[in-house]
C-alpha cells in the first residue's frame, strides 16, 4: 500500500550533497516552508565544526531534537515544509520522523569524489571539506523499512527535485 504524500520532506544527507539548494527548490516548487538545518546549530557546534573537529552524538542531540520540534509544529498546525538535516544514522532519522506518517525522508546520494570537490569549490560555509570522511563514516545506509527515497545527485538540481517529486507522487507544476 503507497504511503500517503507528505507534509513534510526531510532532505537529508552528508555535507556537501546539495541539501540546502535541493531543499530551496523543492520548498520553491510546492509552495512550501524551508528551514536550513545550519540554523538549528549551536554557537557551540559551529565553532567546533568552523575548527575542523567533527560533532559527537552528544553535540548533535539537542540540534536534533530542535529540528524533530520544527517538524512536529508543522504537522500539528498543518503548515507543510521542508527541511534539510544531515540525519545520517537510523537513530537520528527515527528521532525526526517519530514514526508520523506525514514525514517523509528523502536520501541525496553521491559518491564521495564528486561531493568533495563541491565542498572545496563552496565558498563561506563554516563546515570544513576535511570533515567529509568523518560524515561518510557516521552515515548508516537506510534499511528497507525506513521507506527513504533516494535521490541520485549525479544530474541537476532540478533533474534530483523532479526525481523526488515522482518518488513521492506530489504533482507540482514544473517553474
Amino acid at each position: 500500500m503507497p504511503l500517503p504524500p507528505p507534509t513534510v520532506i526531510l532532505v537529508a544527507g552528508v555535507s556537501g550533497s546539495g541539501k540546502t539548494t535541493i531543499g530551496t527548490l523543492l520548498a520553491e516548487r510546492l509552495g512550501w516552508e524551508y528551514a536550513e538545518a545550519d540554523a538549528f546549530h549551536s554557537e557551540a557546534n559551529v565553532a567546533k565544526m568552523r575548527a575542523g573537529r567533527p560533532l559527537t552524538d552528544e553535540d548533535r542531540l539537542p540540534w536534533l531534537r530542535t529540528i524533530a520540534a520544527w517538524i512536529a509544529d508543522r504537522l500539528a498546525t498543518g503548515r507543510p515544509g521542508v527541511v534539510t538535516c544531515s540525519a545520517l544514522k537510523r537513530s537520528y532519522r527515527d528521532m525526526l520522523l517519530d514514526e508520523h506518517a506525514g514525514v517523509r525522508l528523502v536520501l541525496l546520494d553521491g559518491d564521495r569524489d564528486t561531493i568533495a570537490a563541491r565542498m572545496r569549490s563552496r565558498k563561506g560555509h563554516f563546515f570544513k571539506a576535511e570533515l567529509l570522511d568523518s560524515q561518510f563514516a557516521d552515515l548508516e545506509p537506510p534499511e528497507p523499512d525506513e521507506n527513504i527515497v533516494t535521490a541520485p545527485i549525479t544530474g541537476t538540481p532540478k533533474e534530483t527535485v523532479t526525481h523526488i517529486l515522482k518518488s513521492l507522487a506530489l504533482d507540482c507544476a514544473p517553474r
